[in-house]
């Protein structure tokens, strides 16, 4: 399927690994021109290399804290002036430490708003009169399935990521008609975390081959873990004018592992 995407503009941020990473391959297969994100250097250059691998537009590798204001605001910048608009944001960030609520303190829980809620908030206010310029304008916020049932030793994500729903739902009404917000909300994936996650498993002896420890994070009525580029292409999909009447939503990709009924 063509998506219509080829020569648009994007910004995937947190897009040096895991599921962010996944999304800018998918948008930059589709010729997109992408700008990817990520805070260490070494790491952001080998994922620049892997996207240029699929791409067949160009690609930007910006290094920034999604927790600086400053730097956010630049992203926007350098991706507008790379690229001479935006098109498209997609907004990831890594997910704060799991604990128990009476085990986070007050700099645990500002830490995890800046990170996930701010850093969303920031880049779509310096985002949106670029794409209420372009003709496709969209947002697409990856969150986590934990914003439809809360996740056990998860108190941080479980109650933070909350307020993201809450601002994709309202962007989608005051952006619209030339912006659509939407937002996804993966479940496990097997992204280079899940993959030290369940390494370190095996090391303690609690499975006996990674095959049996990625099984154990399924969980789900299809009974094995996602591939991030599932996610990715639904991110791209979701970019695109093919989806072009879908808008507020928030779309949960985890294999149908969620017990809510919406």
């Amino acid at each position: 399927m063509d998506l219509q995407l080829d020569g648009n503009a994007a910004l995937v941020t947190a897009s040096s690994s895991g599921l962010g990473k996944a999304s800018a391959k998918a948008l930059a297969r589709e010729g997109v021109n992408v700008v990817i994100n990520g805070r260490d250097e070494d790491r952001l250059a080998e994922a620049k290399e892997e996207v240029e691998e699929v791409a067949t537009g160009e690609v930007l590798a910006q290094s920034g804290d999604l927790t600086d204001p400053d730097e956010t605001v630049a992203l926007v910048e350098a991706t507008v002036e790379e690229f001479g608009g935006l098109d498209h944001l997609v907004t990831s960030a890594g997910g704060p430490p799991s604990g128990a609520f009476m085990d986070t303190d007050d700099e645990d829980w500002e830490h995890a708003y800046q990170l996930l809620v701010m850093s969303v908030v920031r880049l779509a206010r310096e985002a949106a009169p670029h794409l209420q310029e372009s003709d496709h304008g969209t947002i697409v916020n990856i969150t986590s399935r934990s914003v439809k049932e809360a996740l056990d030793s998860l108190v941080l994500s479980n109650s933070v990521r909350m307020s993201v729903i809450g601002l994709e739902k309202t962007l989608s009404k005051e952006l619209a008609p030339e912006v659509r917000a939407n937002a996804v909300l993966p479940g496990p994936h097997e992204t280079s975390r899940i993959q030290d996650l369940v390494n370190d498993a095996v090391d303690r002896g609690e499975y006996d081959s990674y095959e049996e420890g990625l099984q154990g994070w399924a969980g789900n009525p299809l009974e094995r873990i996602g591939d991030p580029m599932e996610l990715g292409n639904t991110v791209a999909f979701l970019s695109s004018p093919k989806s072009g009447f879908i808008n507020g939503t928030a779309l949960p990709i985890d294999g149908g592992s969620t017990g809510a009924n919406l």
